[in-house]
């Protein structure tokens, strides 16, 4: 199991603790992003920031190269959280 397949694995269980809760996958998102973000500023200051920004710009303008990001740190065959 890859580095990002432990952390999908922990989403799914975030979203499992909210139950039936209202917006359960986004609060589990959001805590994820908000531990992400602390470590980013913690490990690297405004360097970090900017990596994250980068990953944000990505996602909105072009979501298939993030899409190949995503694939790219899984393990073969893994078709997790693919669409």
């Amino acid at each position: 199991m890859t580095p990002l397949e432990k952390v999908e694995e922990l989403y799914e269980e975030l979203v499992a603790h909210y139950g039936e809760g209202e917006d359960r996958e986004i609060r589990a998102a959001a805590k994820l992003l908000l531990v992400a973000l602390a470590k980013f500023k913690e490990h690297s200051g405004s360097r970090g920031i900017t990596l994250a920004e980068e990953y944000l710009d990505l996602l909105k303008h072009d979501p298939d190269k993030f899409d190949r990001i995503m694939h790219s740190n899984r393990s073969e065959g893994s078709g997790h959280w693919l669409a």
